[in-house]
């Protein structure tokens, strides 16, 4: 563990001395909540409505998915009219694109923004690598199957998938959020604690905190 992280005394500038332990003040252990439907079905509809229409994307260029991101938003394709758009920041975002192989080392910080993003928040998988490590399978540094880390609620198959195949996914999951179905966030608050040991397993250094308030 890093010496910033350990348990230690202080001094302050009175002179007076107390204990800080960065683990336990700074890094929260709280697991995700389950956000149940709204009560009145015609309600939830209408959420379900405006949450497939306002796609805000958190693009991650983890690998060569990156460059089949770009076109979306030009003239050709314009994305735009869809709803779709992209956001800087993972609190803006409701739809996170992993765009190819994942590393260990990416791995950590793609889980970190994720647990930034507020719910309803949705996972698309791009590739072939997100579904079975494509080329890169029997590497020992790459994850073979995100959905074992991250709840996916629609992948993209292909290597890389073209902008249409982008678009059709877009559709594809827009239709899932309609009819309420996409559950991966509480999929992924209600059996927290299989993701946490399966991500813990190949991240030796946790040294970060978990977003989950």
């Amino acid at each position: 563990m890093k010496d910033e992280l350990k348990k230690r005394i202080v001094k302050g500038p009175d002179g007076f001395e107390f204990e800080v332990d960065p683990i336990n003040d700074y890094y929260c252990d709280a697991a995700p909540k389950v956000h149940p439907p709204v009560y009145v079905k015609i309600v939830e509809d209408l959420f379900n409505w405006a949450r497939s229409e306002s796609i805000w994307i958190l693009g991650f260029g983890t690998g060569c998915g990156a460059i089949e991101m770009r076109p979306l938003m030009t003239p050709r394709f314009d994305a735009y009219r869809f709803g779709v758009q992209w956001r800087p920041t993972p609190r803006q975002s409701n739809l996170f694109i992993i765009s190819g192989y994942l590393s260990v080392k990416t791995l950590k910080r793609v889980i970190r923004s994720y647990e930034q993003m507020q719910s309803p928040k949705y996972v698309m998988g791009l590739g072939s690598c997100t579904i079975n490590g494509g080329m890169y399978w029997d590497s020992y540094n790459t994850i073979k199957r995100l959905d074992q880390y991250l709840p996916v609620d629609l992948y993209v198959a292909g290597c890389m998938p073209r902008p249409e195949a982008l678009l059709k996914g877009f559709d594809d999951l827009k239709k899932i959020i309609r009819a309420g179905k996409a559950e991966g966030a509480n999929l992924y608050a209600e059996n927290f604690d299989w993701y946490k040991a399966n991500q813990k397993k190949v991240i030796q250094d946790w040294d970060m905190p978990d977003y989950n308030w």
